[in-house]
Order: C-alpha cells, then sequence, then structure tokens
C-alpha cells in the first residue's frame, strides 16, 4: 500500500470500540474526524494524548468535530482504560492490525536500541468529505488539542 498524503480520500474502515459496538468511518459522514492512532493503552504517552482530547472533547464536539482513537489492543484493554480515565470517545480495536495497515501507521520502531514492529502514533484529520485535511505524525501527546485545532485553522 502506498503510503497516504494530505488530500488523499481517508481509507474506510471499520472496527469494534470498547463497548463491543461496530464503529465505521462512514458513521462520521459530514463530520470532521479526528483520528488518532496510538501505540498502548494505559501508557504514559497514550494516556496523556487521551486525557487531553477528554479535558477538550466538549469544546472538539461545540466545533464540529468526533474523536475516534486505535490502537492494536483488546476490546477488554480499550473498555478497562475508557473506564479508568472516563474517556468519552470511542476506541477501536485493531488487534488484526487491519486499519493500522490501511493507514500505514504500522511499522518498525525502536526503544534501547532493540526494532520492534509496532503503532507509530499518527494523527489523521479528516474533513466532512472524508478527504485527510492533515497528517500530523509528531503528535504532542499533552498538548493534542491544541495541535489539532492549530492544524485545522
Amino acid at each position: 500500500m502506498s503510503e497516504l498524503k494530505e488530500g488523499d480520500k481517508a481509507p474506510v474502515f471499520e472496527g469494534v470500540d470498547q463497548n463491543g459496538k461496530s464503529v465505521s468511518l462512514n458513521d462520521f459522514k459530514g463530520k470532521k474526524v479526528i483520528l488518532y492512532f496510538y501505540p498502548k493503552d494505559d501508557t504514559p504517552g497514550c494516556t496523556a494524548q487521551a486525557c487531553n482530547l477528554r479535558d477538550n472533547y466538549h469544546e472538539l464536539i461545540q466545533k464540529g468535530f468526533q474523536v475516534v482513537g486505535i490502537s492494536t489492543d483488546s476490546v477488554k484493554s480499550h473498555k478497562k482504560f475508557e473506564d479508568k480515565y472516563s474517556l468519552p470517545f470511542p476506541l477501536i480495536a485493531d488487534e488484526e492490525k487491519k486499519i493500522v495497515g490501511q493507514y500505514g501507521v504500522w511499522g518498525e520502531k525502536k526503544m534501547m536500541g532493540k526494532s520492534y514492529m509496532g503503532t507509530n502514533r499518527t494523527t489523521f484529520l479528516i474533513d466532512e468529505d472524508g478527504t485527510i485535511k492533515k497528517i500530523i505524525t509528531k503528535p504532542d501527546t499533552k498538548n493534542q488539542t491544541e495541535q489539532v485545532l492549530n492544524a485545522w485553522s
């Protein structure tokens, strides 16, 4: 699969969220979508990012955004993460790595000199027509909302 670029149509995905509900990009037609991919539930960076989006959720909704998080963790893991931090948006479980593959965010990572495969933290801003308006390849986990709003304007 070729790498996605700003201006491309966002790949239509479908997955199951932390409540066992089916969620698809098509559910958000006519809305602006903050689709954020993160490595792992309940880790420091991922928690900071999710909580920043949670803390600014009402402002984002008022501005017409929908927030969707995706990681390769299980539905059960997502449910615990949602409950622990009162997250108000869907977290899609992509255990088969289909969606991370569609969006090109699954790849080699390095930590402490070791290489391994994992999800590269990336945020896609998708407009009302399903077009990728902006790709944030280095999300600021503590200031994700501000980064999104600045990127959108």
